[in-house]
């Protein structure tokens, strides 16, 4: 969560509402076939249901850093989808939340053939 204190009083942003808006904006890129869960996400997805599959979000009100782990569709440039991911996430989290995005990583962990 990341929270913040304004003249009007504190404002939080929690990880889930973070994971849904770079979800979405992620999964609408082309080429992006799914996310997929990192393992202490799979661990932690055994016990109860986690909505951010594949995201993880380090940071506070100044920047964040974002790790993404995607699976691609067989015979797109995963150099191009990459780029395409970094771009429409930093936009995405920066015009929702005004919060800058000071790095995006993205995981390539499988490649679907159908």
């Amino acid at each position: 969560m990341i929270s913040y204190e304004n003249r009007h009083g504190t404002i939080t942003i929690s990880n889930s509402y973070f994971a849904k808006l770079i979800g979405n904006a992620a999964s609408s890129c082309y080429g992006v076939a799914g996310m997929v869960p990192n393992i202490p996400q799979k661990v932690v997805g055994l016990f109860r249901r986690t909505p951010e599959k594949g995201i993880t979000v380090k940071g506070d009100f100044d920047s964040i850093t974002v790790d993404l782990h995607i699976i691609v569709s067989y015979g797109i440039n995963i150099n191009a989808i990459a780029n395409s991911i970094v771009h429409k996430v930093k936009y995405t989290v920066e015009s929702s939340t005004g919060i800058k995005v000071k790095k995006v990583t993205v995981h390539v962990d499988g490649i679907e053939t159908e």
